[in-house]
């Protein structure tokens, strides 16, 4: 009996402790371009505050009446230019801020779920702790006698104790919110027409907002569709031209292999052993933000069958926490299971890395990894570039001196493969010293090569976001957007070929042929009394 007092009064601790964990429940986030707190409410509604205009309003899709009330807050400083600017201008760029959001809500919803409940989980934990250790010290200083005392007077009002427990219980959980009775408003008219066909059809504004929706809401939505349907339309693009090179391929292998058969051979073709088929690469950087190709990225890492995701860096535009949406809709792209390692460039900061990392992905750190079988060294880039505040250093060493640490790096591990990098410039030593053989970039945004560099072979991937000189790179591609396809035989150590993917401002999209990778040509060194040296062994 006693034993079965006690775990029922622990499952109404337990009840009451996650009760109060999830209803006041609070994080800081992001939301577009703006900070954000979210905060669990008990209203059964979904409702965006953006302070004296009012509220935006949905039917909440979490169970027993929860809800999340996202309270818009500032636009960080360092997201905005230090010059003065136009407020058109301003608003310009924060209609591409939401444009982004609203391409990609999932990554963005997803953050703030797991952060909530996380955040749940700690106040359930808080609070159960609490309440044991007030159980055991108040069992402690009541004595073994007046607790049989208290028992023996409460028997006869036990219903009555119960009842009024489980009474208070209820009214705790059916009132207990993260948020203020005053910050609960009641709801607003229906929302404007300009809504249909997208998120927030049927969503319920007060406020002053309504007016401002009615004015200017079109203007957002019509942005916002234009971007879908240019990315949704140059995805299908992108499917058809890889389909149209598929095919030709296979027919052109097909031919060659008739051609070189001779008359009379009906021996079946060897079937390559599985040790020896190549790792496909799919080569991406300078991202910039623009989640509008996350799709198309998936696609071609789908079709290409990747067995690694390269990413050159630059995948935000500064950097700051609430590009974190960028980050893990890129992440969110990649089929599962296929590992993706990231060289971090002068537009991402450590705070990117840190979300990179909490998304799944490898950050090179100076470091030679292995992925997918194959051997990679790489590091951030030793610049940092800030809107407004031009390029700095991002730590105690200059681009001279991590190239030389990597050159080290590289020759003293003889094994290394691949050196992913995001400025061209940080691996001309390690290049010129032959002790890795092809180098990849990006920071450009204009493809080079691939072409013999020092000793080894330098391929520069152009922008995957189409980045073009003075324009966004959010919304509908302002210039050719590209990805590389490459294939590395593992048995041999060496890059067999590699294959363009371009998308057009138009929404056209190509696939290019399998263009042989070229070879490094590495002649021997030559020691000082004209005999041969390990040259990876110098470093």
């Amino acid at each position: 009996m006693r034993w079965g007092r006690i775990v029922v009064v622990g499952l109404l601790a337990l009840v009451a402790a996650a009760t109060f964990g999830v209803t006041t429940a609070s994080v800081q986030l992001s939301l577009g371009p703006h900070q954000a707190r979210y905060d669990v409410t008990t209203d059964d509604l979904v409702t965006l505050d953006v302070g004296p205009l009012g509220t935006v309003q949905i039917e909440s899709p979490l169970p027993l009446t929860l809800g999340v009330r996202v309270t818009l807050q500032e636009i960080p400083a360092d997201v905005r230019a230090v010059d003065p600017v136009k407020t058109i201008e301003a608003l310009s760029g924060d209609l591409q801020g939401y444009v982004q959001f609203f391409s990609a809500p999932r990554a963005t919803v997803t953050s703030a779920a797991q952060a909530l409940i996380l955040d749940a989980l700690l106040r359930t934990g808080t609070v159960l702790l609490a309440a044991v250790v007030l159980g055991l010290a108040g069992r402690a200083l009541l004595g073994a006698q007046r607790r049989s005392e208290l028992a023996a007077e409460l028997v006869p009002h036990r219903r009555v104790i119960v009842g009024t427990g489980l009474l208070t219980l209820a009214v705790a959980i059916t009132s207990v919110s993260s948020l203020s009775p005053n910050e609960l408003r009641p709801t607003g008219r229906a929302a404007s027409s300009v809504f249909d066909g997208t998120a927030l059809e049927g969503a319920r504004i007060t406020g002053r907002l309504a007016g401002v929706v009615d004015t200017y809401g079109g203007q957002v939505v019509e942005a916002y569709r234009e971007n879908q349907d240019f990315y949704a339309a140059a995805d299908d693009a992108l499917v058809e031209a890889w389909t149209l090179r598929a095919e030709g391929t296979a027919a052109r292998a097909k031919a060659q292999e008739l051609i070189l058969q001779r008359p009379g051979d009906t021996s079946t073709p060897l079937v390559a052993d599985a040790d020896s088929e190549p790792v496909v690469m799919l080569l991406v950087s300078d991202l910039h933000c623009n989640v509008g190709m996350a799709g198309l990225i998936r696609s071609v890492a789908e079709l290409a069958e990747a067995d690694l995701v390269l990413d050159g860096g630059d995948t935000t535009i500064n950097g700051t926490a609430v590009e974190q949406y960028c980050v893990t809709t890129f992440a969110d792209a990649i089929p599962n299971g296929i590992p993706v390692v990231v060289a971090n460039g002068n537009h991402d900061s450590a705070e990117t890395a840190g979300q990179e990392r909490k998304a799944g992905m490898t950050v090179l750190e100076g470091e030679v990894i292995t992925a997918a079988g194959v051997r990679i060294l790489g590091d951030r880039d030793p610049n940092e570039t800030r809107i407004g505040g031009g390029t700095n250093p991002g730590g105690e060493e200059t681009a001279d001196e991590m190239g030389e640490r990597l050159a080290r790096a590289s020759c003293d591990d003889p094994d290394v493969d691949l050196l992913l990098i995001h400025d061209p410039n940080v691996g001309r030593a390690a290049m010129a010293r032959g002790c890795v053989p092809v180098q990849l970039s990006g920071h450009r945004h204009v493809r080079e090569g691939p072409v013999p560099n020092g000793l080894g072979v330098r391929y520069i991937n152009a922008s995957t976001a189409g980045a073009a000189p003075g324009q966004p790179t959010v919304g509908p591609l302002r210039g050719t957007a590209e990805m590389t396809v490459l294939r590395f035989d593992p048995v041999e150590r060496r890059f067999l070929d590699y294959q363009l993917v371009e998308v057009r401002p138009n929404g056209s999209a190509s696939v290019g042929y399998r263009v042989t990778f070229p070879a490094a040509v590495t002649p021997p060194d030559v020691d000082d009394d004209g005999g041969l040296s390990d040259r990876r062994s110098t470093p």
